[in-house]
């Protein structure tokens, strides 16, 4: 999309009266900049592609090379790592530097007794020390070990004499090829990259300029050698940020998966308290519109505060189903039976009987009648924890405890361990057992807590307070 920059001189003021001469002040500038951008287009895919790359080799490899750059130590969780012992295992995050200084002294053994050395050893031991400080160079300060790789090349060429080799020499070899390794290891594959071209360029000229004075040139094998290692590096860099970015899907597709599962469990207490909630409501309307008749001559002022009273319970009542509206699902159909209180437990342990859980109940302190939310929420639980044994430990045996305490109840129940002889394999659940049960417990305030037993079995322990009734403090 095109761009025009309008200017006019300054002091020309702008009115709608001087058409013509605003459209001569700003001729110029609109011609200009159209031309500009026709020029621009013309140029536009290759001139950027080669832009963007030149940016690139500037950024990779020109732009502060000698920055320090530490190698810090590797992790010790890996499958391998983890199985040494302690002092190993911690001498195991050292172990990239240990392999980096070991090719370094490979270096410097290589580019000491490589090639033709006149003058003795004092010739000799310079070759494998500039060998060898590039390698060692990758530890601290990466892309500048590549170019002081590049440039010891010649420096151990020089000092070798006429060698068999040009432009690399053993040590060179050695060395320029570990640096391009471990350089490409350490910062990403583009900068592998930029290095291989550099390297075939460097080899390229010296090959063209230098290499009719030796007797075999070995750029060809340098730049093959070098671009296989590098492709392994570059795939490697490939299938590690592949695995990163698996990892982060996965994390999150877990964590979408657990807020999904938890807004489910939500919206089914909902739509169960629905009928508690609506129960009330009704009563209250009831008893509101019925009150001012059970009082001879009531005064206004009472009528019109039970009519308000009714008005509002039949206001919140409504609001209460347009709300169950929104959170019920397409498929959820509303139940015929009332909701199940611990009243019912006996029916529920029948049915578990019958699908091959042995489980017995007990019940200790004063049966009581408690919140229609109290007893919704423990029936529930049970209800959950007993299909949780069925589904993960068949063929064990369970027991469900019932306790009536001062301020609130205790829900117990536990399972034993699956026995070695049984035929029934346990099956996978999706998981939202213990999730819907937390939220019921944190709904009313108290408290869970769910795990293995000693015997292999697993144990559900919740308390629900309930606020004790005044009559019963009163009496």
């Amino acid at each position: 999309m095109a761009r025009v920059v309008l200017e006019r001189d300054a002091g020309e003021p702008l009115s709608t009266g001087t058409t013509g001469h605003f459209r001569s002040a700003y001729r110029v500038s609109v011609t200009e900049t159209t031309h500009q951008q026709h020029e621009g287009g013309a140029r536009s895919q290759e001139y950027r592609l080669a832009r963007t790359s030149l940016r690139g080799l500037r950024q990779d490899l020109f732009h502060d090379p000698f920055a320090y750059d530490r190698l810090p130590p590797r992790h010790t969780d890996g499958p391998f790592v983890r199985r040494l012992p302690g002092r190993l295992r911690s001498d195991a995050r050292y172990l990239p530097h240990a392999v980096v200084g070991a090719i370094a002294f490979i270096a410097l053994v290589v580019g000491s007794v490589g090639g033709s050395l006149p003058g003795g050893d004092l010739p000799a031991l310079l070759s494998g020390v500039l060998c060898a400080l590039p390698v060692l160079a990758t530890l601290v300060r990466p892309v500048g070990a590549f170019w002081m790789s590049l440039a010891a090349t010649p420096l151990v060429a020089f000092v070798n004499g006429d060698g068999w080799d040009w432009p690399w020499m053993p040590g060179a070899f050695v060395c320029h090829l570990a640096v391009m390794v471990v350089v490409a290891l350490r910062t990403r594959p583009r900068t592998a990259v930029w290095m291989w071209v550099l390297t075939a360029v460097y080899s390229f000229l010296a090959d063209a300029f230098f290499g009719g004075t030796y007797y075999s040139t070995n750029g060809g094998p340098m730049l093959v050698t070098s671009a296989f290692a590098l492709l392994v590096v570059c795939l490697w860099h490939i299938r590690q940020t592949a695995r990163r970015e698996v990892t982060a899907q996965l994390t999150v597709t877990a964590h979408e998966r657990s807020r999904r599962t938890l807004l489910e469990e939500r919206t089914t207490i909902a739509r169960e308290l629905h009928d508690v909630v609506a129960h009330h409501m009704s009563v209250v309307a009831i008893q509101a519109e019925a009150a001012p008749y059970r009082v001879e001559n009531p005064p206004e002022e009472l009528e019109r505060a039970f009519a308000t009273i009714r008005e509002n319970a039949v206001a919140a009542l409504t609001e209460l189903r347009r709300v169950l509206g929104v959170v019920r699902a397409e498929d959820y159909e509303a139940p015929d039976a009332p909701q199940p209180t611990l009243a019912d437990l006996d029916a529920l342990l029948a049915n578990v009987r019958e699908a091959g859980l042995a489980v017995d109940k007990a019940v200790t302190g004063a049966v009581r009648e408690l919140p229609p939310g109290v007893e919704l929420s423990a029936y529930r639980i049970v209800q959950e924890a007993l299909s949780n044994s069925l589904r993960h430990a068949p063929g064990a045996t369970a027991r469900v405890e019932v306790s009536y305490v001062l301020g609130g109840l205790g829900l117990r129940v536990v399972n034993t361990a699956v026995p070695r002889n049984t035929l029934v394999k346990p099956s996978p659940g999706a998981g939202h057992g213990i999730t819907g049960m937390r939220e019921r417990v944190s709904m009313l305030n108290g408290e869970m807590t769910a795990g293995p037993t000693d015997d292999g079995g697993y144990e559900v322990a919740v308390f629900l307070p309930v606020a004790a009734d005044r009559s019963e403090d009163e009496a």
